[in-house]
C-alpha cells in the first residue's frame, strides 16, 4: 500500500506529465474539488445509500481525492498532519462526554 507522500507524488507527476499543471492553481482545485464532490453525492440522491452504484461511488470519490492531494501539494501541507490537527480540534469541540450519539453542532451541545 502506498504512503500518502507516495501517492501525492504519483498525482503530481501524473498531472506534470500532461502538462496540466498550468491549470491546477489553488482556486481551480478547490472548485474541480467541490464539482466532484457534487458528482459523488448525485449518486445517492433520491435513493438509500445502499442503492448507490459502488464502483461509480469509487471512481467519484478517488477524484475527489485526487484533487484535495493535489490542493494540498500546492500550499506545500502535510496532509497527515492537517488531519491529526483537524481531529485534535474536533475533540476540543466535541468531547465525548457530550457529543456521544449526538449529532448536534459543538454550539449546540
Amino acid at each position: 500500500m502506498a504512503t500518502i507522500k507516495e501517492l501525492t507524488d504519483i498525482i503530481v507527476r501524473f498531472t506534470e506529465e500532461r502538462d496540466w499543471d498550468q491549470f491546477h492553481n489553488p482556486k481551480d482545485l478547490a472548485l474541480a474539488l467541490s464539482i466532484e464532490a457534487s458528482e459523488l453525492n448525485q449518486l445517492f440522491l433520491w435513493k438509500p445509500a445502499e442503492q448507490a452504484n459502488r464502483e461509480k461511488v469509487k471512481e467519484e470519490l478517488a477524484d475527489v481525492l485526487n484533487y484535495a492531494f493535489l490542493l494540498a501539494d500546492k500550499y506545500k501541507f502535510d496532509i497527515s498532519q492537517i488531519i491529526l490537527d483537524k481531529i485534535q480540534q474536533n475533540a476540543k469541540k466535541y468531547p465525548v462526554s457530550k457529543a456521544k450519539g449526538t449529532a448536534k453542532k459543538y454550539n449546540e451541545l
